[in-house]
């Protein structure tokens, strides 16, 4: 066993007005299987970046151990897989590869295959193997499953199961709860160590915001109180002390020493009562700093008059005239959600894209209500650009309510001045995100919206979901969101 040690780690980017992390201590066991998590922007692959020492900082990060970043840098991707497990681990033997392939269930065909033109999923274990070969190291391991499907996220987490020493990135809570031992969360105000998965460490969070929730109300009447007392206090007792100076009148006036006495009491009385006072505001300032208020976002959406909205019958879809997946039958209905499932390279992506009226070759029937409203999240964000001004006047949304979406799911001022090209792939995803709940529609139609999302924006999406219930057919890989939203599930098998 050895420790990874931060000491007063202070760090913001050059230009920043705020400190990313400030005064930040905690130890690392390198045995570990860690979780890390954070609203998107507060810093989770930048502190995995200040342990590979890319940028300077304050403070002292201590380790004996050298650390490898998922996923690596390929520079050539036209050699063979086996050829860039050996650049990144020289002096591998095969067997040791097909090993930890094995592991991940993977056919060792893969190897003989150019890197360019393996699936997503495919590349993603020829790198996870690559680093798990590399012995003795601490791992990092930055979001491994974003548009992996289902099947090759299970396949990861059976792998990552077996192993130990890293740090994973990850917003896939179903992930987390099966494979870390420990979670590290980025907090507003200081970054904490706790021991247990994603969900015990949700129970704990909920417990103690609940617990100085109620904390900070008591206080609150304790502070409106004793400011009360205090002042009555002082007020007697600076009556009194103008008493004590008046003419003495044996008739009118009352004893000058008992005066003089009682405002002496009621003076201290006021001292303590403000001391009091001040000790519960010092209280209550320590207190709902680190609580992310779960914001509600809302949706409009538009009821039609007509159903089914969406109808397949027996429909499949064709790529260079061959159908690629067995004959699906459907229909969507008003308040209807629906989840494509299946493999990737199936066709999720492309019964979308026919809803959306592109020209996509099919066999059997297909019927879509004329005149419908439809809002649209696409899988890519690539093509994002400008600055948050024009993308609302060239999508035509209200503004207002644009903005106060991105300010629900964690947006800062900051941010808002940020052109989208310069922003994270979770910001991004946000952006049309917001979009799309601020457009009214019959139908919403989102194709792997959640990609690089924070948890915490992705509990806000369920929960909008199933207060408003809007119509809405959706391909996504988290299981946790699949089974709290989708009304109806529609698999794809391949032919």
């Amino acid at each position: 066993m050895s420790l990874i040690s931060i000491n007063n780690l202070t760090f913001k980017y050059e230009g920043m007005i705020n400190n990313i992390f400030e005064n930040v201590s905690f130890n690392i066991d390198t045995n570990w299987k860690l979780g890390l998590i954070g609203r998107n922007g507060k810093g989770k692959t930048t502190f995995l970046e200040l342990l590979q020492g890319k940028y300077e900082y304050n403070g002292i990060i201590s380790k004996n151990v050298e650390v490898d970043y998922f996923p690596f840098d390929i520079k050539n991707k036209n050699k063979m897989s086996i050829e860039v497990i050996y650049e990144i681990v020289p002096n591998i033997e095969d067997w040791q590869i097909i090993k930890e392939l094995n592991l991940l269930n993977s056919s060792t065909e893969i190897l003989y295959k150019s890197f360019n033109l393996l699936s997503g999923g495919e590349q993603v274990k020829i790198l996870l193997v690559s680093l798990f070969l590399k012995e003795n190291n601490f791992l990092l391991i930055d979001e491994p499953t974003n548009h992996l499907d289902i099947e090759t996220r299970n396949n990861i987490i059976d792998y990552l199961n077996k192993k130990k020493g890293f740090i994973l990135v990850s917003h896939d809570r179903n992930l987390l709860d099966k494979v870390v031992d420990h979670i590290i969360s980025i907090n507003n105000t200081n970054i904490e160590i706790q021991r247990g998965n994603f969900s015990s460490w949700q129970e704990n969070k909920d417990k103690k915001d609940n617990f100085e929730i109620v904390q900070n109300n008591k206080l609150q009447k304790d502070i409106n109180r004793l400011e009360i007392a205090s002042k009555n206090s002082a007020k007697w007792s600076n009556e009194a002390e103008k008493a004590k100076s008046k003419k003495y009148n044996p008739e009118t006036t009352i004893d000058k020493g008992y005066v003089g006495h009682k405002a002496s009491k009621m003076m201290k009385s006021s001292k303590v009562l403000e001391q009091r006072t001040q000790k519960a505001i010092d209280e209550k300032t320590n207190l709902l700093k680190n609580i992310d208020r779960n914001e509600n976002l809302k949706i409009i959406h538009l009821e039609s008059n007509k159903n089914p909205l969406v109808l397949m019958n027996n429909l499949q879809i064709k790529f260079n005239g061959q159908v690629i997946f067995k004959p699906i039958s459907f229909e969507v209905n008003n308040g209807d959600r629906v989840a494509i499932l299946g493999k990737n390279g199936i066709g999720k992506s492309s019964i979308l894209k026919l809803i959306l009226g592109k020209e996509i070759q099919y066999n059997g029937e297909f019927k879509v209500v004329n005149d419908l409203k439809i809002s649209y999240i696409s899988q890519s964000t690539e093509y994002l650009k400008g600055n948050l001004k024009t993308f609302v006047g060239d999508n035509n949304i209200d503004e207002s309510i644009f903005k106060a979406m991105l300010s629900k799911m964690g947006f800062s001022k900051e941010n808002f001045n940020t052109n989208i090209q310069e922003m994270s792939d979770g910001q991004k995803k946000k952006v049309l995100i917001a979009k799309s709940i601020s457009e009214q529609a019959n139908i919403y139609i989102w194709d792997e919206p959640l990609n690089y999302i924070d948890i915490l924006t992705r509990i806000q999406i369920e929960d909008v979901i199933l207060q408003y219930k809007p119509t809405l057919i959706f391909v996504e890989h988290d299981e946790t969101f699949i089974d709290k939203i989708a009304t109806k599930t529609i698999p794809l098998d391949k032919v």
